[in-house]
């Protein structure tokens, strides 16, 4: 009856890099360093995987 739903956490992986890698997109537009982009991208990436882990 009841099923435990399985999380995906390449795809919740992705779409947050995505909506993390547009906003720091911007940034680097404006002059900031690619490799800090990348590194916030995926940061704000791997905490929003975890945070839909827990939640």
């Amino acid at each position: 009856m009841y099923q435990k739903r399985e999380k995906d956490w390449l795809g919740s992986f992705v779409v947050a890099a995505i909506g993390a890698g547009i906003i720091t997109s911007l940034a680097v537009a404006q002059g900031q360093s690619p490799w800090l982009a990348m590194g916030i991208t995926g940061f704000a990436a791997s905490l929003a995987v975890v945070i839909d882990h827990y939640l």
